[in-house]
Parts: C-alpha cells; sequence; structure tokens
C-alpha cells in the first residue's frame, strides 16, 4: 500500500521549495500527497522515501520532478482576465510607449508573460498590440510566454481553445481573430506567430539574469505560489529584465510594494500600475 507521513510532506515541501521556489503550507498536504502518490503507482513505487531519493539524487535530467510540477501547478485561466489591466496597458501606456518608440525611430516593443499558462494571456497581448499600434506590421514586436509546466506549454501552442476560455473575447474579436473548430476556437496563425513559449522556471537564476530589455512584464496570479522571500527575488530578477520605464502588472490580490520597494507607483485612471524608473 502507498504511504505517504506528515514528515514526507515536509521532505517534499522543501524539496519542490529549493528547486521551484514554489511553498506549499501546511494545509496543502492532502492536495501534494494526491499528486505525490499518483507518480508514485505511475512508477510503482511504494514508499514515498523512495521517490523522494530518485528525485533528490538520480533524476539527473530533472524529467521526473517537472512531471511532479506538471501535476502541482493549477493553471485556471481565460482571454481578457483581469480587463481593467490590459485597458490601461492597451488605451495609455502601449499608445504612450508607442509614441515614444516612433520619436526615437526605434520600431520595437517587448512584452513578456510569466507564468503564461496555456497561452490565454499572451495572445491576449498579441490581439491587443495588433489592435492598438499603428501600422502593426512595421514594428518588431516580441511577446514571450514562459512557464514551468510542459503539458500547458504544449496546449498554448496549439491554441485550441474551449467556450470558456473564450467568454470574455468581444464579439467582434472572435470572428477577427478566431476560427471555429466544432465547439472549440483555434488561434489564427497572424496572432499564434507573434508569440514564442519556453519553458522557464522563475527560480531560475541563470536562466532569468538572461531575460533583458523588457517594455512590459506580466506576472499575474503567480507569486501566489511563492513566499515572502521567493516573491522578492523573482520579481528583483523582473526588475532586471524591464528597461528603465517598463512596467510589470501583477495579478489583483498581489502588490509589488508589499514585496519590493525598487519600483515605482503610477496611478493610471483608477488603477495603480508599477514602474522601472
Amino acid at each position: 500500500m502507498l504511504q505517504f507521513t506528515v514528515e514526507d510532506f515536509i521532505k517534499f515541501k522543501k524539496l519542490i521549495y529549493s528547486k521551484a521556489g514554489i511553498h506549499f503550507e501546511d494545509r496543502k498536504i492532502a492536495f501534494v500527497k494526491r499528486r505525490v502518490l499518483e507518480r508514485m503507482e505511475k512508477l510503482g513505487i511504494e514508499k514515498a522515501i523512495d521517490y523522494y531519493r530518485l528525485l533528490r539524487f538520480s533524476d539527473k535530467d530533472g524529467r521526473e520532478f517537472q512531471n511532479l510540477i506538471n501535476l502541482l501547478t493549477t493553471n485556471e485561466t481565460y482571454f481578457f482576465r483581469e480587463f481593467y489591466q490590459l485597458e490601461v496597458f492597451g488605451e495609455v501606456l502601449l499608445p504612450e510607449l508607442e509614441e515614444k518608440r516612433i520619436k526615437e525611430d526605434f520600431l520595437k516593443i517587448k512584452i513578456w508573460s510569466a507564468g503564461c499558462s496555456s497561452g490565454e494571456e499572451p495572445y491576449t497581448l498579441a490581439i491587443i498590440v495588433r489592435e492598438i499600434l499603428d501600422n502593426v506590421d512595421m514594428w518588431d514586436i516580441e511577446i514571450l510566454a514562459t512557464d514551468i509546466d510542459e503539458n500547458v506549454l504544449r496546449k498554448a501552442i496549439n491554441g485550441i481553445y474551449d467556450k470558456r476560455s473564450v467568454k470574455d473575447v468581444p464579439p467582434t474579436y472572435l470572428k477577427k481573430y478566431f476560427i471555429k473548430v466544432g465547439d472549440n476556437y483555434k488561434i489564427k496563425d497572424e496572432i499564434k506567430n507573434m508569440v514564442t513559449f519556453e519553458k522557464l522556471n522563475l527560480f531560475d537564476t541563470a536562466k532569468m539574469i538572461r531575460k533583458k530589455n523588457y517594455d512590459f512584464i506580466f506576472c499575474r496570479n503567480v507569486l501566489i505560489y511563492f513566499d515572502d522571500e521567493s516573491r522578492k527575488k523573482v520579481v528583483n530578477l523582473f526588475y532586471n529584465s524591464l528597461n528603465h520605464g517598463g512596467y510589470i502588472f501583477l495579478g489583483h490580490s498581489e502588490s509589488i510594494s508589499r514585496i519590493t520597494t525598487v519600483f515605482k507607483m503610477r496611478k493610471v485612471r483608477d488603477t495603480i500600475v508599477y514602474f522601472k524608473p
């Protein structure tokens, strides 16, 4: 019979935290137990300590740890989520940057969707960029979308979504940028080709410091899985990835000012946004 004790939970949560920065509170023991036991059953391992040792010492390429992480991360998202932030981005901040870059004769914009899940957010950003920028095809638009979960990245690259995912897409955009496929909706290539997907662990400092010169970073509803120390580490890495004057967006329940003081605050309409001075 498969076994998983409180002591096992403590070992696994420390290992997950050290490798991915994801923090599981004690009340999550049942959730973690179900996911760990699922992998143990799949591999024919009866004792949690044996599975722990496999992850800790024998998983040289990180493949099994990735399998576990895929089960432990939840990916609740849909197109045009938290619209008030997207409205500020599309109607105020993006036009401001457009005007600035035209004056500089430098028609390049870089956007990063961190924790992109199954792709709804980066594709939403691509739609907004295509709608807002004049002569968009003259611009060099780089939209990077990253996530630690390979399963959701495969879905994102596939670009096919159910009715729930597109429920908040304006009807004109749904007709313009999606193709109906049975009961589902497929994102058109003109949007799909604007986004590059990449597997990335936000706790991987070596890879994070190579991300440079972004104008906008969206990391919404991701840091809720981190503790205070991990949040500060990741947000400071985002700070280094932004251009001066670049903006970062977190989820509605997350606050930059509670994590770090390096960003400056700006009120745009009724929304508070944060930028790198």
